[in-house]
């Protein structure tokens, strides 16, 4: 899974597509409890774009990508799917939701279910035949490193394989986007490197659309061509950066001055959202 070396699909390249894959405009999610968790938040999602979620903890990073995903509905304002495919399922307010693949904080497999297994499982809720589900599971398992590990249980793994199992499970029905909610946030340092790493192969590979969720100035730098800044509760969007510093990014990045000026920019920025 290696990169072309070139400095193009960056932040601007993605928004010249002719419509977004995703649109939200002016969202808003209110809780039966009256808690206001998002304000008016709007947001466009290019086809084969690596945007994160920035912000602090309780700003409605994963309220806001549980809408996108129909995981709940909106108060007000509408989610379109413009560049969704015609025959793709029903979804929210305004256009057809496409296949989603989404990536919980937790893993969330089944401990009485080895690795393959848990994999197949969306195809097996869609009935999709056992020697076509197995062979794609084992397809998924192998590209995210777990080759050999199939019939090994989630108490066998260690937090990073079982991330990847998920990984796996949610790429398995071939999505055309990717949610990941803080997937790494509880892995080590090292671990969440390697992920992050591999997260951008799966990425460049499959050409996914992907909305990371995370709170790490560090790791919305690293792997996004493009950074939304939310604001502390009522969530609102307060900035939308572009990165577009080249791929592939490695632990050389990490450690460049243009690394260190793009984390600067975001840290302020977040900084001022939080303020407001």
């Amino acid at each position: 899974m290696n990169y072309v070396s070139v400095a193009g699909r960056t932040a601007d390249a993605a928004r010249q597509a002719s419509r977004p894959l995703v649109s939200l405009r002016n969202v808003s999610k209110q809780f039966a409890t009256g808690t206001l968790a998002i304000r008016g938040a709007s947001l466009d999602l290019a086809p084969g774009e690596f945007a994160s979620l920035l912000g602090p903890s309780g700003c409605g990073k994963s309220t806001l990508l549980r809408i996108i995903a129909g995981l709940t509905e909106p108060s007000a304002g509408t989610v379109e799917w413009p560049s969704a495919c015609p025959d793709a399922s029903p979804g929210a307010t305004g256009g057809a939701r496409p296949d989603i693949g989404f990536v919980f904080q937790d893993p969330t497999l089944m401990p009485w279910a080895n690795a393959l297994r848990n994999v197949m499982l969306p195809l097996t809720l869609a009935r999709v035949p056992k020697p076509e589900a197995e062979s794609r599971a084992l397809e998924m398992l192998e590209l995210v490193g777990l080759k050999g590990f199939e019939k090994a249980y989630p108490r066998e793994l260690s937090g990073g394989m079982k991330m990847r199992v998920s990984i796996a499970r949610a790429l398995v029905t071939r999505p055309r986007i990717l949610l990941m909610d803080e997937p790494f946030a509880a892995l080590d340092e090292i671990t969440r490197h390697r992920l992050n790493d591999d997260l951008l192969a799966l990425w460049w590979r499959h050409r996914l659309t992907v909305l990371f969720v995370t709170h790490s100035v560090f790791e919305s730098v690293y792997l996004s061509q493009r950074i939304v800044v939310m604001a502390a509760r009522p969530g609102r969007v307060m900035a939308d950066l572009a990165n577009d510093a080249p791929y592939p990014r490695d632990d050389l990045f990490r450690t460049s001055a243009e690394y260190a000026h793009l984390c600067r920019v975001a840290s302020e920025t977040l900084k001022r959202a939080i303020m407001q």
